[in-house]
């Protein structure tokens, strides 16, 4: 049988000496030292000759960045963080740094390697909510992409990822009389942040965002929103209520700017934290719960949904070009000042 080499530049499989797992390394010459003797780009090692003979056939048909290919899941992540992850809201940076660190097990496996079952598993023995499941989901996908981007993999395993399914918490409206007692104690720490969220529709992380230089008191505007296409740097209207709290406040950088400094990590979780401790064992309501009584609200008042809809960053296929018309901005206006919860 006759023996065929290899053509020039097409690269070889070496068996090493004694007793090794993957014996068979893939090597490739991409130059030569000052003493004319051959270096070498390290394509890998694997168990049998055949193995190694199909990557070399692979790797010529489609080169890859040698380098690269050979990043463990923490090196691609720092690799990622660098330029990508800056582009993103701190809440979803948060979100994707959190759960980088369910991820200990695959922190020195080559990314090229990881298969589903490597991140399944992350995400089934995380013992953690469906949300914090979720997030280490979109952390896999992100990651995908970027390496499928980067040519380090040709194949995305995280499409099919599953996660715990978690019946959704059911979320109950303020009363009156708690709203009464709310608005009894303005003035007070958490009070005027739950006021503004029940005024506004508005989610923590947008509360924590609105620059005094963004509220227009003279004309009842304010800019804010970060979390959505749909909802980033829309304009919102103050309703009537809020015009003596926001007095209170403005003149800082931010407008709740105490909330942001009493935690420079994660002001956000904090302030969630403190309702639940203050008004959780009270009232039995989260954060979230503001938020589902203003729309409840405005919905009973028969609201234009539009209207609802831009005020609270949701994306409604009516809406079309967001651009806001001087008329659209009276609107809003009117459908603000529909919202009076004692009515």
């Amino acid at each position: 049988m006759p023996n065929y080499r290899n053509p020039n530049g097409y690269g070889s499989v070496v068996k090493l000496s004694g007793r090794r797992r993957k014996p068979f390394m893939v090597r490739k010459t991409v130059g030569y030292d000052d003493r004319a003797y051959p270096i070498y780009d390290i394509i890998g090692y694997y168990k049998t000759r055949s193995e190694a003979m199909v990557a070399l056939a692979e790797y010529n048909a489609d080169p890859y960045d040698v380098n690269l290919s050979k990043l463990t899941f923490k090196e691609l992540f720092e690799r990622w963080s660098e330029t990508e992850l800056p582009k993103l809201g701190q809440s979803l940076q948060g979100a994707h740094k959190a759960a980088f660190k369910h991820c200990t097990p695959l922190y020195n496996v080559q990314y090229k390697k990881l298969r589903k079952f490597h991140m399944q598993q992350c995400i089934d023995l995380c013992n953690k909510s469906g949300s914090t499941q979720t997030h280490i989901k979109n952390l896999f996908t992100t990651l995908d992409k970027y390496a499928f981007d980067q040519d380090i993999i040709n194949k995305c395993y995280s499409v099919n990822l599953t996660t715990t399914t978690t019946e959704a918490k059911k979320r109950v409206p303020f009363t009156r009389e708690e709203i009464k007692y709310v608005e009894a104690h303005i003035g007070e720490p958490l009070y005027d942040e739950t006021m503004f969220m029940l005024y506004t529709g508005c989610r923590v992380s947008e509360m924590l965002t609105v620059k005094s230089a963004n509220v227009d008191l003279p004309n009842r505007t304010l800019v804010l929103g970060m979390k959505t296409d749909a909802g980033k740097n829309r304009v919102i209207p103050i309703h009537k209520k809020l015009v003596p709290i926001i007095e209170a406040h403005i003149g800082a950088e931010y407008l709740f700017e105490h909330q942001r400094s009493a935690t420079a990590k994660n002001p956000e979780t904090a302030l969630s934290s403190k309702f639940i401790t203050q008004f959780g064992r009270k009232f039995n309501h989260d954060t979230h719960d503001c938020r589902h009584t203003f729309r409840s609200e405005l919905d009973r008042k028969g609201a234009n949904k539009v209207c609802i809809d831009l005020i609270m960053g949701h994306k409604n296929a009516d809406i079309g070009e967001r651009v806001y018309t001087h008329k659209t901005i009276e609107e809003l206006i009117e459908t603000i000042d529909l919202l009076d919860y004692f009515v």
